[in-house]
């Protein structure tokens, strides 16, 4: 069982125990931190303690996290839109809707479910069973494309890559409102929001650089159609910087209004063309995944409403 030690300081006086937990271990959610707090896995000076306890200064806090059982991961026959295969590497057009790798409350039908039944064992095994080939990710409703690594030699190959921002990544969206400018960058630090630890934000410290190149491909009469070119890769950071710019794509309930028009079911964001250095023949491959129907319409239908 892995455990966690803290003190709380003057700062921190006065905080409830699940907030303050939630500010300290960012990593897990507040509902799993509540849920240690109701099985008194938390304890405050040796005693456990209720989600509501306060803290006072010099509180000695320790965390008790269970070991996390493993998910058996099945392969499933799910349809996949194959835009390159070879024995390293695998492009795949991922739907909207589909999430890439099994977690709590999506077990099956995820991308892995489905490269595991097409790729049988050819895959790379570097992130572990939940996360075979998986050496990046995209939103559940982000649609678009995906490399997914067929062994641990490209696997190492494409994560160094990305750990160095040469892969090329543009993708386009609708965000609500029309942009000004033609084109633009945007370079902040994005971090866990302090008011909400499930969201990203664009924040003033402990956060990682986030740098987002944007430019308008059409105007309508309340959105803008733009492409984006990812500098860095961080959890969400498209939503989060066009939110931040008052702009929030269309769709995203999340990043923008909760009600949102044209009953979308999550952004309208879909990753378009990918480009990286081959694994073994070293040359610059490119791929481009057609827009999903349902953007296409989109279009279709503001280019009626101007």
């Amino acid at each position: 069982m892995e455990e966690f030690h803290f003190c709380a300081d003057g700062a921190e006086v006065k905080l409830r125990i699940d907030k303050y937990l939630s500010e300290k271990m960012t990593d897990f959610s507040r509902s799993f931190l509540q849920n240690l707090l109701a099985k008194e896995l938390v304890c405050v000076n040796g005693k456990p303690v209720k989600a509501n306890y306060k803290l006072r200064l010099g509180d000695e806090i320790s965390v008790q996290i269970p070991p996390q059982k493993e998910v058996e991961i099945v392969a499933e026959d799910i349809p996949l839109s194959i835009l390159y295969e070879d024995d390293d590497v695998l492009i795949v057009n991922k739907p909207k809707g589909m999430v890439v790798h099994p977690s709590a409350g999506h077990e099956s039908g995820t991308l892995v479910n489905a490269i595991m039944y097409h790729c049988k064992d050819n895959l790379s095994g570097i992130n572990g069973e939940i996360r075979p080939g998986i050496v990046h990710r995209i939103d559940m409703d982000t649609t678009g494309s995906l490399i997914v690594c067929k062994n641990d030699k490209a696997h190492q190959n494409i994560a160094d890559q990305i750990q160095v921002h040469s892969i090329n990544r543009i993708y386009e969206g609708i965000v609500m409102g029309v942009l000004k400018e033609d084109e633009g960058t945007i370079k902040t630090l994005i971090g866990r929001s302090p008011s909400d630890r499930k969201k990203m934000a664009v924040v003033k410290q402990n956060g990682k650089e986030a740098i987002t190149h944007y430019k308008v491909l059409e105007r309508f009469r309340n959105y803008t159609y733009v492409q984006f070119k990812l500098e860095t890769g961080r959890t969400h950071q498209i939503r989060v910087h066009m939110a931040h710019l008052h702009h929030p794509l269309l769709g995203d309930q999340v990043y923008g209004p909760a009600k949102q028009p044209f009953s979308l079911q999550g952004q309208t964001l879909h990753a378009k063309i990918i480009g990286f250095e081959h694994p073994t023949t070293k040359e610059y491959v490119e791929f481009e995944a057609p827009l999903p129907e349902y953007f296409d319409d989109m279009l279709r239908k503001l280019r009626t409403i101007r």
